[in-house]
């Protein structure tokens, strides 16, 4: 008797843990499936206002703060934009003072809890920018999607998709660039974000299936006068990209691809945010399972689109291997194997989806040689 209450205590016990485990390595998956638009990515540190001075604001000493570059600085209820750090400026040893280039909205208070973010602007292109711009939707699969326009003289569209923790707010950084250049410019929000449709399981999965509402992008525009699309991706917005030139029935219409921190492997940026999470390295296989049976990305799909025998059209990727969320040595390794069509700018000291951030003018003349060619 003994014995069978044993074992059934034993059973017992494994079964619990076992439904630990699976639980655990769902709230592990979180980190990338359900990550929220606009909201700081785990990888992203909380940093403590101590104090504005002038054309000045003081934050905690943390790698985050030291970074090289002009970034967003987000709080709950704030924004602003900080330049370089003052190494002149008189601080105490654990803070550091940046140049504060501008507040947006709200106030910046000492104790406030603020994050770096590559969005330099909030709004829309007319308020931000003083571009005109329409809002459109374009048709998805799922439903309505909105997205900005912003007109051009040419007959080449840039289209535009965020990725990670950001929304279609992140691409101002750049319209103005595109702008002076004459391209008309098609911002978009996909499946997730706000005001777009909601997957139907209502989880992210990494550009997998996202890449349809890129691909109604490309036929949106081409209905509305675009004779070729230059695709235009961050992070997954990236992986989006390089999926419709794989996939779409209109890729002949894509005639360059521009992909920043792009998200070549998803297993390896899935366990980079779960881990960021502190997640224990032994649950990190099990949140990849986790992902796999909630979304279905069993087969790399996105290796698949990115295999550099599947490129047909000159692509530019900017990434660095300061990027945590995913790894710069998968773009190293496609520039490698196609430098017939990829160039890669290597840009350091910049985190996932800020490589414009930290060599703004470096970016935009590697930008402005690649477009060039693809008027």
């Amino acid at each position: 008797m003994r014995t069978v209450k044993a074992t059934a205590a034993a059973v017992t016990a494994m079964t619990v843990a076992g439904a630990a485990a699976v639980a655990a390595g769902r709230f592990a998956s979180d980190a990338a499936l359900k990550a929220p638009p606009g909201r700081p990515l785990p990888t992203e540190p909380r940093l403590t206002v101590h104090g504005t001075a002038a054309g000045r604001v003081t934050l905690t000493r943390a790698l985050a703060s030291l970074r090289p570059g002009t970034y967003g600085l987000a709080g709950a209820a704030s924004h602003a934009v900080v330049g370089p750090v003052l190494d002149s400026a008189p601080h105490p040893a654990d803070s550091v003072v940046r140049r504060l280039e501008r507040v947006t909205h709200g106030t910046l208070e000492p104790g406030d809890k603020v994050w770096f973010t590559p969005s330099l602007y909030t709004g829309d292109p007319g308020a931000a920018l003083g571009l005109d711009h329409r809002d459109v939707e374009v048709p998805g699969e799922l439903g309505p999607l909105p997205a900005w326009f912003v007109p051009g003289a040419r007959d080449t569209w840039v289209i535009t998709a965020h990725g990670l923790g950001t929304t279609r707010e992140h691409p101002m950084n750049f319209m103005e660039f595109l702008h002076d250049l004459r391209f008309p410019v098609l911002d978009l929000s996909y499946r997730g974000d706000l005001g777009a449709p909601r997957p139907p399981d209502g989880l992210s999965h990494l550009g997998e299936t996202e890449w349809r509402d890129v691909d109604a992008a490309i036929r949106y525009a081409m209905s509305h006068g675009a004779a070729r699309v230059v695709l235009y991706g961050w992070s997954t917005g990236a992986t989006m990209a390089l999926r419709a030139a794989a996939h779409s029935t209109v890729r002949a219409r894509i005639r360059g691809l521009v992909l920043d921190s792009p998200v070549l492997n998803w297993e390896a940026t899935l366990r980079a945010l779960a881990a960021a999470r502190r997640t224990p390295g032994p649950l990190l296989p099990l949140a990849v399972r986790a992902a796999q049976g909630r979304t279905g990305l069993y087969g790399d799909g996105i290796d698949e689109a990115a295999h550099p025998e599947r490129l047909r059209v000159p692509t530019l990727i900017f990434h660095g291997p300061d990027d945590m969320v995913s790894p710069w040595v998968f773009s190293r390794r496609l520039a490698e194997r196609r430098p017939d069509l990829v160039a890669l700018r290597t840009v350091r000291q910049a985190p996932h989806n800020a490589m414009w951030n930290a060599d703004p003018a470096g970016y935009e003349e590697a930008l402005r040689r690649f477009l060039t060619p693809l008027m």
